[in-house]
């Protein structure tokens, strides 16, 4: 399906409300949020059903001409096939009438996509890990969702309103006058809405085409190197020298106390068995949404903590320097998962990306994953062999440099964004600089499986020579030294 491009000078952004609907409406809503998963799940088994059929065929030696055709998974097919089926099948017929035809079409369109990734995937045009064929969803686990891209979707005129298609109108939360005035003066067009049930309470989300100007940033010149860490969230230094430090606000961690009080508290009621079938306790429901209540608060102060930081990054530089960490395997360290996961550091990679690119027309480099931020010196250049995490204070042996090793590595990021000077924006695949190489093996990605202790010679992942281990145990200087401007 062809991508949806703005017209010059406008970019599509996302209005998102908090929705206050009444008994009605929030079954309503519910309803249409079930049709859809009920859509995705047909889809998913009307075409799995052909490879079945096909798999079965087979063991029968049926010829590869004879067997049952593959059934196409694109939009359009599973719109007409779900067209013919709703009147008939009796798992549909009684009931999809009462709810708007966008509900169905969001299930659809969900399977359509998740079928073509699963496609792209084992066909390797995918990145990322490997994606199985897609499943059932759960009633009880799956997400309430539904989008609404025809119809009736507007804002209304008293700015505390909206309206959807089938639903009505709803009360917003908060004022909807921003997007109102935009609308009214021309300068934003509603494409579609999506409600979504997240964090206890309702949300529409309005996807609007917005005319919006390029805002200059403070120090178009200056470039920022951040390291972002656990004991303090980020680290910035620009390329004039200065340092800053950004405390980790630690949300989750001051919430602990709360929250084991809350789960102290559900433990203590009839919760639901799914082995015996029991039901929840009215008490058990109500502490329940006590404990999620906690939980909400601390992911929306986490969230608002993460945009304004930045925000005031991204206006501020006109080079953001970040680093690309494996954040899904730092998230297997069990001493540190919890940390890690409170700070949020993919959420700050992905947020400096579309704020400097679509705000304000600056760049985000990305440095290359293997590049030894931390054990090269930033005023000569030399490269530690090793550097423990332990070790908090970077000291250079060559030149006699001592400074906080977060530091050090935000110095040498913000100096990295000199010499990436191509257009991939990461910052080990530009073609200007000398390639550097790694101390200890880093050119190439880890193994994925752990090497065989007993090796003879001339294997492949034996034995180091002692030669070797002498070589890669030396701190070394660069071919060239990276230099802030």
């Amino acid at each position: 399906m062809k991508r949806f491009q703005p017209q010059p000078g406008f970019v599509v952004q996302a209005f998102r409300y908090a929705l206050d609907p009444n008994a009605a409406q929030e079954r309503a809503l519910r309803s249409h949020c079930g049709a859809a998963r009920a859509a995705y799940n047909w889809a998913v088994g009307w075409v799995t059903a052909s490879w079945w059929q096909r798999k079965a065929e087979e063991t029968y030696g049926v010829a590869e001409s004879e067997l049952t055709q593959w059934r196409r998974w694109s939009l359009p097919s599973l719109r007409k096939a779900f067209n013919e089926a709703k009147r008939t099948d009796p798992r549909l017929s009684t009931w999809w009438e009462e709810n708007s035809k966008e509900a169905y079409s969001t299930g659809l369109a969900n399977a359509s996509a998740a079928f073509d990734n699963y496609a792209k995937s084992k066909n390797g045009k995918r990145r990322g890990k490997r994606m199985g064929a897609p499943r059932f969803k759960s009633k009880r686990k799956a997400r309430l969702s539904c989008r609404f891209t025809t119809g009736t979707i507007r804002v209304d005129a008293d700015g505390r309103h909206v309206t959807l298609p089938r639903l009505g109108t709803l009360r917003a939360h908060e004022p909807t006058g921003g997007l109102l005035a935009r609308v009214r003066a021309g300068t934003a067009r509603i494409l579609s809405a999506t409600v979504r049930h997240e964090r206890g309470r309702w949300f529409v989300s309005f996807q609007v085409e917005v005319k919006r100007e390029i805002a200059r940033v403070a120090r178009p010149d200056a470039a920022v190197g951040i390291d972002l860490g656990v004991k303090t969230l980020a680290v910035m230094a620009d390329s004039t020298g200065e340092i800053r430090t950004v405390a980790n606000p630690g949300h989750y961690d001051r919430a602990r106390k709360q929250l084991r009080r809350a789960s102290r508290v559900v433990s203590r009621r009839q919760g639901p068995d799914r082995r015996t079938g029991q039901k929840p306790s009215k008490r058990w429901e109500k502490a329940n949404a006590q404990r999620n209540k906690v939980h909400h608060r601390v992911a929306n102060l986490r969230e608002d903590a993460l945009h304004k930081l930045t925000t005031s990054v991204a206006a501020e530089y006109g080079t953001v320097v970040v680093e690309d960490l494996n954040v899904a395997g730092m998230l297997r360290n069990r001493r540190l998962a919890r940390r890690i996961a409170d700070a949020g550091f993919g959420e700050i990679r992905r947020q400096l990306a579309y704020k400097t690119r679509r705000r304000h027309a600056t760049r985000t480099i990305v440095a290359d994953r293997w590049y030894p931020s931390s054990k090269t010196c930033s005023g000569c250049g030399a490269v530690k062999a090793k550097l423990p995490l332990h070790v908090r204070t970077y000291a250079c042996d060559a030149c006699g440099l001592v400074l906080d090793r977060d530091d050090n590595a935000a110095l040498n990021l913000a100096a990295l964004a000199a010499a990436c000077t191509t257009g991939t924006r990461v910052a080990g695949d530009q073609d200007t600089a000398p390639a550097v190489s790694k101390p200890r093996g880093a050119d190439q990605k880890t193994r994925a499986i752990r090497p065989r202790r007993k090796t003879g010679a001339g294997r492949a992942g034996g034995a180091t020579l002692p030669h070797q281990r002498q070589t890669e145990t030396r701190d070394r200087t660069q071919t060239e030294a990276l230099t802030l401007w």
